[in-house]
């Protein structure tokens, strides 16, 4: 990235992006892609849109097509059919099909709450996905870290930037230093397009859910501060218990958006995952047990 301003950052990315729309509840699911390869799909987080990986499309870009959408209610995409996970990854499904070559499964990316609903994607739809790689994600019945947000709505000027910048601090980021302007700038056009609850949709377990019927390679990236689900909440052991064979990669001095804080720890942690051939599959894995048990 340059010394350019946080508009200039997304009008050149925006430039240079292939813009498609895709039926979506009573509207559309707007989607956005960069260069050329195999499709990998990057899910953003709750209140967030495809903004919230302007620190690595370009990077990714030169190795894969990079199919980065607005997920239902977020961004510029309608809401879904029905405000649940299945819905939404019945959306993401259908724009897969339209857009992208068929028999040519994507690799999944998805933060925090794109990574529920990825995992919910490849739970209904295996022929879509042939790799799961969570990042930060909800969702796996571990304690919620401790986060500290505050009121936005109705707040102006200086007021309302303090107010960014404490919740930046609060959930997403670590140091204080990472709440520059582009931040600041995504934050409040992001939370100000959010117009769907996460809550429900991922607490308490609705990633460990999906993951029960998953059978793509899975994978995680977290951020070793990460306030809103700590590494040393258990997540890596939960994860574990449906891929034990899961590499599982921690990105130090990064919060919860790891991916933004730092961007070219995480562009090559993620790189190197993505490059590793695929695990030759095995024995009965737990997530068959649970389902032939179920």
């Amino acid at each position: 990235m340059t010394d350019a301003s946080p508009a200039d950052l997304l009008a050149d990315l925006e430039r240079h992006a292939r813009r498609y729309e895709t039926p979506c509840g009573d509207g559309t699911m707007v989607w956005r892609a960069w260069g050329r390869g195999r499709p990998l799909l990057l899910a953003h987080g709750a209140h967030g849109s495809w903004s919230h990986w302007i620190r690595n499309i370009e990077v990714l870009a030169a190795h894969w097509t990079v199919w980065a959408p607005d997920l239902p209610g977020y961004g510029e995409s309608a809401l879904p059919e029905r405000e649940d996970p299945a819905a939404i990854a019945d959306a993401l499904a259908r724009g897969l099909r339209e857009l992208v070559e068929p028999d040519l499964p994507v690799d999944a990316v998805g933060f925090s709450f794109g990574g529920v609903m990825s995992a919910w994607l490849a739970a209904r739809h295996p022929d879509l996905v042939r790799r799961l790689i969570v990042i930060g994600s909800g969702g796996l019945g571990t304690p919620v870290g401790d986060i500290q947000l505050t009121r936005v709505r109705g707040l102006q000027g200086e007021s309302r930037r303090e107010a960014l910048r404490t919740n930046l601090l609060g959930l997403m980021l670590h140091h204080p230093e990472s709440v520059d302007a582009l931040a600041l700038q995504l934050q409040d056009a992001n939370i100000a397009n959010g117009r769907l609850d996460p809550k429900g949709l991922v607490q308490p377990d609705r990633l460990s859910d999906a993951l029960s019927r998953v059978s793509a390679q899975l994978d995680a990236i977290w951020g070793a501060c990460d306030r809103a689900h700590p590494v040393e909440g258990g997540q890596e052991a939960v994860l574990r218990r449906f891929e034990p064979d899961l590499d599982f990669r921690v990105v130090p001095e990064a919060g919860h958006w790891a991916m933004y804080e730092r961007a070219d720890t995480f562009n090559r942690t993620l790189i190197a995952l993505l490059e590793q051939p695929l695990r030759s599959p095995g024995q009965a894995s737990p997530r068959e047990e649970l389902l032939q048990s179920g």
